[in-house]
Parts: structure tokens; sequence; C-alpha cells
């Protein structure tokens, strides 16, 4: 008997589309992928006690983009239990597979933003083993022993263990073990279906941004907010902890600091997050050297009404520095703000003027004031791209040292038999 009730599938396989190498050839290449998803069906069924009718897994046959992204894949998404990405070069240079993980990751999020553990409910596999330095970021961050599944699934891949017969027995362990895990992770952590995302809404997890940068870039993210013990005139302790680190403006809506939530939500874009207050990355944001990277500026508007944050920030705002994107969390729901809004309106404006006014629209949207948790999630990924642009803009350019200069060679005629390289190759 099934464990519970679940209307989505168990387990979602993500995988890139392979295209025929000849329009006129029947041979299907994603065949053995449907093979593996089927088997892994098969395990699942049995191992989670699913009952007839219950979907153990969802796969897209299909090849779709923009607004063609069918409504089952993105219902697939919002209610599966576990996200399956097939790992190979190709996958990762999929904006499609990209924004398949970025959506599953959302729900991840919005899961931790409710006070819950964290769960790791991506289970990755190999299809085409792939070097862990050219793995984008949010696929490092994902620990699992691919080791586990056996030592030819891990030199090989589950393409190479299928295609080749000596191989077979290695295939069916790799399979069982990987279907184990898929429902152990269903079984323990329970994420909450979701409302379909909206596929145009989507930033690949892989990011153009990091595009031959094994590493990914690193996004500094500056909290200004104060701590408890120096809270300005007429503003309760509620949002704010021991740290300027844990302003929590969100709350209850969202229950852990909003640094934590946005280095999650970077992590999930591609990014390397370097958390930080305005004193630990003053050097970095008020200093004249060349930008290091590119980075967001999460400002409590009570924060401008103290001269400690007043005088950094009309700094900032002089010297310019576009690589840095500045967002201004502005509960609606928060009364003692929306009390204050003239005395807080006047001071941001006092701190920030050229940076209220930069950008485009959604840049000074973000800037003026994020009025819910939602605003802030959809800000995120456009604020940090925008950062990024500004940042190769305006970094300095390292381009490799050219080889020595050689000489250029001349043809002197023929190559002699004796010369040595006539000689066949041989086999």
């Amino acid at each position: 008997m099934s464990d519970d009730t679940h209307a989505g599938p168990y387990f979602f396989l993500s995988y890139a589309h392979t295209p025929r190498h000849d329009a006129n050839d029947p041979y299907d290449p994603d065949q053995w992928v449907e093979r593996l998803f089927t088997d892994l069906c098969r395990h699942v069924m049995v191992l989670s006690g699913l009952n007839h009718g219950d979907r153990a897994g969802f796969m897209d046959r299909e090849l779709h983009s923009g607004s063609y992204w069918p409504d089952r894949l993105a219902e697939g998404l919002a209610t599966c239990r576990v996200f399956v990405p097939l790992y190979s070069r190709r996958y990762f240079e999929s904006e499609q597979c990209g924004k398949e993980w970025t959506a599953f990751s959302q729900r991840i999020l919005y899961h931790r933003a409710r006070g819950s553990e964290r769960v790791e409910t991506i289970i990755p596999a190999i299809w085409v083993p792939v070097p862990v330095e050219e793995l984008p970021e949010v696929a490092r961050s994902i620990q699992f022993n691919h080791a586990g599944l056996g030592p030819r699934y891990a030199e090989h891949g589950f393409y190479g263990i299928m295609k080749l017969r000596q191989f077979r027995n290695a295939y069916e362990t790799a399979v069982y073990h990987l279907a184990r895990r898929i429902v152990e992770v269903g079984q323990s952590a329970r994420l909450t279906p979701v409302d379909p995302p909206d596929y145009d809404s989507l930033e690949s997890a892989f990011g153009a941004y990091d595009a031959g940068r094994p590493n990914g870039h690193r996004l500094r993210v500056t909290v200004v907010a104060p701590d408890i013990d120096n809270l300005p005139e007429g503003r309760g302790p509620y949002h704010y902890g021991r740290t300027a680190h844990e302003w929590n403006p969100y709350r209850p809506t969202l229950n852990r600091p909003l640094a934590d939530h946005t280095a999650d939500m970077v992590r999930h874009l591609g990014f390397r997050p370097d958390i930080g207050t305005l004193d630990e990355h003053s050097e970095y944001l008020l200093g004249d050297d060349p930008p290091t990277s590119p980075g967001l500026l999460l400002v409590d508007a009570w924060a401008t009404t103290s001269d400690k944050f007043q005088e950094p920030l009309r700094r900032l705002d002089e010297l310019g520095k576009p690589w840095i994107s500045v967002m201004v969390p502005w509960n609606k729901d928060d009364t003692q703000t929306a009390e204050a809004e003239p005395r807080l309106r006047h001071r941001l404006e006092a701190a920030l003027h050229n940076k209220l006014s930069e950008g485009h629209p959604v840049q000074r949207s973000a800037a003026n004031g994020i009025p819910s948790y939602e605003q802030f999630n959809k800000a995120v990924p456009e604020m940090a791209r925008s950062a990024v642009t500004q940042y190769l803009r305006h970094a300095p350019a390292h381009p490799p040292e050219g080889r020595a200069s050689i000489e250029r060679p001349r043809l002197q005629g023929p190559l002699s038999p004796s010369d040595g390289n006539d000689t066949e190759a041989q086999p």
C-alpha cells in the first residue's frame, strides 16, 4: 500500500535531448534514456509501494521552448517528490534543463523559507561522465556518492554501461540502487506541491553568466541593517537579530534571515555567494580599486535614519559602481514601516539618490521598495543578471599571454621516403 496519497509523479527525470545526426535516420538517440526511465519506474513502483494508477516518474519526450513549454511538464516539476538530473556536458549546456533545475530549486527555497529543515531532494545521475571542474556551481553543491552505484557506473555513466553488453550486471546494480535512493529521499523529505512555474520568468540554474568560468562568478551580498541592540527610534525588534546578518524584513512569511535566503537563491542561479555586512564589505563597496565581483546591496530603509549607515551609503552613491545592484525590501504588511514611510523615503533619497533612479525599470523598482517576499524572489535573478552584466563591462580584462613568436615555416621541397614520414600507422 502507498505510504500516502500524492497527485504528482514520484520523481522527475531531467535530461538533455540528443539531436539526430541525420534527419532521415529513424534511429532515436533518446531511446536509451527512455529505457533507463522505464527501469527506474518499475523499481520505484515496487520499492515505494505505490498503488496502481500512481505515477512513479515523469519524463518529457518532446522538445519545447518558450511559451510552448507544456503545462504537464510544469505541473510535474511543481508536484514531484524528487528531481533526478541526468548529467552530461549537453545537459549543462541546455537552457531548458537549467530552467527545470531552477523550477524545482524554487520549491526547495520555499520549503526552507517556512522554517523547514534543509532537504536534499535533487538526486543526480551520470549519463556521460563530466569532470568535476567542469560542473556548474549548483551541481558541485549536490552531495552524492556516485561510487555507491558501482565502479563501472561511476567510470562510464549509464550510457556506457547500457551500450556495452559486458556491463549488463553493472547496469542492473546501478539502476536498482538509484531507485532505492529516490525512494528513500521521497519518503523522508516531503516538499509541498506549488503552483506550476512560469517558464518565461525562469533563469537557467547553469547561467549564461559563468560561461567559460568553471567555478562560476562570485557574487557579494551585502546586508545594510542594524542589529537588535542598535535599533533606530520608533523601530521594534521583531525583524532583527543579534547581528545585521539576522535581519528578516519579511517575517513571518520568511522564517529565516533574508541573507541566508538570498545566498541560496544566487547559489541556485550558478553564483558563489559571499555574504557580509556593510562593515565587512566596506573596502569592496567604498574603495577605488577596479571591480572584483558583482554585488547585491540589501538595504533596510530604517538603517538610513542612522548616520552610521547614511554616510557610507552616500559615498557609495557618489562612486556609482553600476555593478552593485541595490534592493530595498519594503514589507507592505509592516505597519511601523508604513507609518514612517515619509521619513524613510526622505532618508533613502538622501543616501542613495543616484542608485534609486539608475538602470531599467526593474532595478528602479527594487531600489525603491520590494513589497513582498514573492516579489523579492522574482527580483533577485534580474538584479543579479544586471549586476553581472555591468561587472563584465567595467572589470579589467586579463587576456592570456600570447605565444612566443616563431618563424613562419618555409617549404623547402618534397620529403623523400628516407625521411620516414610515409610509413603507414599501425593498428
